[in-house]
């Protein structure tokens, strides 16, 4: 127990030399630069040419009792800090992830797991300002428990001490008691029901729920919830999926929506290995009413449809992209239509 409480103190600190001394560990870097250029058909489009960059240190070693750890340190542009993911993989007894940024942990890892060639349908230039994507305790620092896969399920239980909380150092705490905000907790579930057959092989089911904490201090929100489903299948080249989410945000301000919903379906085609094709389609609502049991606006205020069609071939480590993307009512706003075309280079090493 001792010799676990240092290596978790170590890791936790960055002492990334000490551990892989004495565990004959072992750290990597990768990384990559993506490079668009962007059109904008109803917008300005002003200066074209974006770059993005970012570098992974990964450290990993192994403990007496066969348990491993691994050590995720990532940056983005201008090397500026991103995130810090910490696992302790136990064998049998399942994994524990502390994460701080990455927003992969908890219902957030199902906010969209549609298949696509390049980019999520509102990821890829043009978000229009959906709502309904579920981001649970993943966007806060938080502790994920995974489950060993069985019976071709893996469950997932995460924790975050204070919603909102991020990048928070060692030896320091974070949070405020004025802002409301309490713990978060969420529960998901993929399941992969083979029963032995090829033919389903490629089937996925998601399911995940969310729910935080409102502090008494807090008087006019109440407890938010979001929830996810979807189902996805490969078969061979083709990769196709369905999702639903929904989020209430708890506001209870008479003038704002809190409640939204949404849907969407993606059809990816492996041409062959090196070159494929997708479309995305993403639909997010209002939905119920306000704190004042009202709904106004126009029904196109209410909704926003996100498409999206995307071809990518990759040569070795390098990556050309291309999507056409198409927002309606964007930011809930009637008649507010969005386009843009991007072209993307990326080099990975």
């Amino acid at each position: 127990m001792n010799k676990l409480t240092k290596v978790g103190c170590s890791a936790l600190c960055g002492s990334l030399a000490a551990i892989s001394a004495a565990n004959a560990g072992d750290m990597t870097v990768t990384g990559g630069a993506d490079m668009t250029w962007m059109s904008k058909q109803y917008d300005t489009t002003g200066n074209p040419f974006g770059v993005g960059s970012n570098a992974t240190l990964k450290g990993s070693g192994e403990l007496d009792n066969g348990w491993a750890f691994d050590v995720s340190i990532a940056n983005t542009n201008l090397q500026a800090y991103s995130a810090t993911t910490v696992n302790l993989t136990m064998g049998g007894a399942g994994k524990l992830t502390l994460d701080q940024g990455s927003s992969a942990n908890g219902i957030q890892a199902f906010d969209n797991v549609l298949p696509t060639a390049w980019e999520e349908a509102s990821g890829a230039g043009l978000s229009g300002g959906i709502r309904g994507l579920v981001s649970g305790s993943g966007t806060s620092n938080n502790v994920m428990y995974t489950s060993p896969a069985g019976l071709g399920s893996t469950l997932t239980l995460t924790w975050a001490p204070d919603i909102g909380t991020v990048d928070t150092s060692d030896k320091t705490t974070g949070g405020s008691n004025s802002d409301g905000n309490g713990a978060g907790y969420d529960v998901t579930i993929k399941v992969n029901p083979t029963m032995g057959t090829e033919l389903l092989s490629g089937l996925n089911l998601y399911a995940g729920a969310h729910t935080a904490e409102r502090k008494n201090n807090n008087s006019t929100n109440e407890e938010p919830w979001q929830a996810v489903a979807a189902i996805t299948y490969s078969l061979g080249p083709v990769s196709l999926g369905h999702m639903w989410s929904a989020e209430d945000d708890g506001n209870n301000v008479s003038t704002a929506w809190r409640s939204y919903k949404l849907h969407g379906y993606g059809l990816s085609f492996n041409i062959n290995d090196d070159l494929s094709v997708s479309y995305g389609k993403l639909d997010s609502r209002k939905t119920g009413y306000n704190s004042s049991y009202t709904q106004t606006g126009a029904p196109g205020d209410r909704r926003i449809k996100v498409e999206s069609y995307q071809i990518a071939y990759t040569m070795g480590g390098a990556s050309i992209r291309l999507a056409d993307v198409t927002v309606d009512n964007a930011a809930f706003s009637a008649g507010n239509t969005k386009e843009a075309t991007v072209l993307s280079l990326g080099l990975a090493f």
